[in-house]
């Protein structure tokens, strides 16, 4: 399916320019460091033959040698409106410049932004909603990636907003666009909590703001057309992403619209036993017909609040990377789990990211991570995978009533920096606790410690 909002190309294209622009300041001083060592050279080899001692000898000043420069003229320049990622057909050569043996990018990821009474008022302002203060502490983690990702739980169907209807203002979308998401999973519990057309719907306003939606479609024709995946391009670099989900709230799709979000089970209305191994094999073949320099998965599974992963888990997890995905990225518990990392295939599980906003209301939901992907490709191999990872630790800060006071997201390290410096508008001394407790589970959480047993 083309991947293609122009607001996300104009982000790539800036964030393309800034790299460009890091190149040419290095190569610069690469230049001004060599000019320097050859005068020092020069003025060496000047003294050794007696030069300015009187003398009357003639020295014969060494030509400087041509130095190859490698750093693009200004007519390379990408320009602000031009696009870096492409659509679904062939990627095209955007620059002239020479290509260095690796590509470098990096995706950020999220785990669930849950639509409830406490989110929606998160923004609530005289004028309507703004969310602007509530992820302010975070943009950046997501501005400074290549490619940015998280699960929409909920909807965009107009008022009225909240628990009842996991219905979510526009703005809610707008201010995830601004800090820098660019995919947003739809195949989920709320899918189709307003049926098929308000997942249409949905998925209208999700576009209108900037952002691409995964795994989720307003019709059957929608589907075939995307064939149950999106293809994004960053840098010559090809990544096809999909997205699959458990179940819908306990509802079932009606007839004639059973492709509208991709499922992981053929009981996905019931006991989620019985794993769609066709549906699930069928799109990833599709993907594969693409040849994509990598796959990502998004995954709506496992048990809410529950710590263990299940055998299904592991079962689905298997399958996928059988059928060509690199990275699984999951969500679903609204609890940090295990990050499953082969640094010689590069192939990862992250099975749970936990929430990235939510109620906050039960121990372990209110911490959780941003998941930043080191993704390289060998320019002469092509061979492209993950090859590094890192995260930013976040909680959830709740200022006053839970259900009208402040609330945001905050990186954790930076959060108890400042109670530590005692900064203006720190945390309280009960909060910060809170913090230390959480930045010890979450390590323990990704990588759990093994028993004798195992």
């Amino acid at each position: 399916m083309a991947f293609g909002p122009d607001e996300i190309k104009r982000r790539h294209a800036i964030r393309e320019q800034r790299r460009q622009q890091q190149k040419r300041e290095a190569m610069m001083l690469r230049l001004v460091i060599a000019v320097m060592v050859l005068a020092v050279a020069a003025l060496g080899v000047y003294m050794i033959k007696g030069g300015g001692d009187g003398s009357g000898e003639t020295v014969q000043t060494p030509q400087s040698p041509t130095v190859n420069q490698t750093a693009p003229s200004a007519g390379t320049e990408a320009p602000t409106d031009t696009p870096t990622v492409s659509p679904t057909d062939a990627p095209t050569e955007g620059s002239t410049e020479p290509m260095g043996p690796t590509t470098v990018i990096h995706l950020a990821a999220a785990g669930d932004l849950n639509i409830n009474d406490a989110t929606v008022a998160a923004g609530r302002v005289n004028n309507g909603y703004d969310y602007t203060d509530t992820f302010m502490d975070v943009a950046s983690v997501f501005a400074e990636a290549d490619l940015a990702v998280l699960n929409f739980e909920g909807s965009l169907v107009g008022a009225p907003y909240g628990t009842k209807t996991q219905s979510a203002p526009k703005e809610l979308a707008q201010a995830l666009r601004a800090m820098g998401v660019d995919l947003v999973q739809m195949a989920n519990s709320c899918s189709v909590t307003h049926g098929v057309a308000g997942l249409a719907t949905s998925l209208e306003n999700i576009r209108a703001a900037g952002l691409e939606p995964l795994g989720a479609y307003g019709s059957a024709e929608e589907f075939q057309h995307a064939k149950g995946y999106t293809m994004v391009e960053v840098q010559g670099i090809r990544i096809a992403f999909v997205a699959f989900t458990k179940g819908v709230g306990g509802l079932s799709l009606p007839a004639g619209s059973e492709d509208c979000v991709n499922l992981l089970y053929t009981d996905y209305a019931t006991t989620y036993q019985k794993i769609d191994k066709d549906g699930i094999t069928a799109i990833l073949s599709s993907v594969s017909a693409e040849k994509p320099d990598l796959t990502i998965a998004l995954v709506h599974w496992g048990s809410e609040y529950k710590d263990l992963v299940t055998e299904n888990q592991e079962n689905i997890a298997e399958l996928m990377q059988e059928n060509g995905v690199d990275v699984i990225l999951g969500t679903h518990s609204h609890m940090l789990h295990q990050i499953d990392y082969d640094p010689v295939t590069g192939q990862m599980t992250a099975f749970s990211l936990g929430d990235f906003f939510g109620t906050a209301d039960r121990a372990g939901t209110e911490y959780s991570i941003i998941l930043d992907l080191e993704i390289t490709r060998d320019n002469a191999s092509g061979d492209t995978r993950v090859t590094s990872y890192s995260y930013t630790p976040i909680y959830n800060l709740t200022v006053g009533d839970a259900e009208e006071g402040s609330r945001r997201v905050v990186r954790l390290r930076e959060a108890m920096g400042a109670y530590q410096e005692n900064a203006l508008g720190k945390v309280s001394e009960s909060v910060y606790k809170d913090m230390e407790h959480a930045m010890e589970r979450i390590a323990d959480r990704i990588t759990p410690k093994k028993t004798e047993e195992e």
